[in-house]
């Protein structure tokens, strides 16, 4: 495993290049196929309801429910793969976490759109963690609004890297990743989050 500071101005990302070896990159990407609840949920963008362009699963502690794009989540429970991913990565980025959104990207028409992880839920300098499993992808980012020294980029993440954002990134930049109709392969990326309670 390698670790690199990502040069971008007003953000704070580190990525640990193959935090999972190989081997055991894809014996996790294997397990997560089987063990989570893959579902496909309607969202609502600009006042109207669409389907969201990947797979995905909502896993934490039972206080840890999210708002995001106008729908409510309750967490599914821990699987045995994803609690002992929590500990690894607590560990090696000194943060808590009690949740992760767990997203299956099927092959390059699966994406995600232009956001940034700004919830109040997620408190106001929050510590993501990006676990990326299976074919690489690029996460492409671009400044928000208002905020001039940014610049776009993007971070090609390969089968067990491990990103994690914190600082002031998320209200700097969003970011996105884009449909690619070169790509034929899943994708399965592992975002960790601390969920504060609503009203704390």
């Amino acid at each position: 495993m390698s670790v690199e500071t990502i040069p971008l101005p007003g953000a704070e990302l580190r990525l640990h290049a193959a935090f999972l070896p190989a081997e055991s990159a894809d014996a996790t990407m294997a397990a997560l196929m089987h063990e989570v609840a893959w579902t496909q949920r309607p969202i609502r963008i600009y006042g109207r309801e669409v389907v969201q362009p990947r797979l995905l699963c909502w896993i934490g502690d039972p206080e840890a429910r999210y708002r995001y794009s106008g729908g409510d989540y309750e967490p599914e429970p821990w699987t045995p793969t994803l609690s002992v991913l929590r500990e690894r990565i607590e560990s090696v980025s000194g943060a808590r976490f009690n949740s992760v959104l767990c997203n299956r990207y099927r092959d390059g028409n699966d994406a995600m759109g232009w956001h940034s992880d700004d919830e109040p839920e997620l408190g106001a300098r929050p510590m993501i963690a990006s676990l990326s499993l299976g074919v690489t992808r690029a996460l492409k980012f671009r400044p928000r609004k208002g905020f001039e020294e940014g610049r776009a980029g993007e971070l090609p993440l390969a089968h067990g890297d491990l990103l994690l954002m914190a600082g002031d990134t998320q209200r700097h930049y969003q970011h996105a990743m884009a449909r690619s109709r070169r790509i034929t392969d899943e994708r399965i990326n592992l975002t960790f989050r601390l969920i504060h309670p609503r009203g704390a």
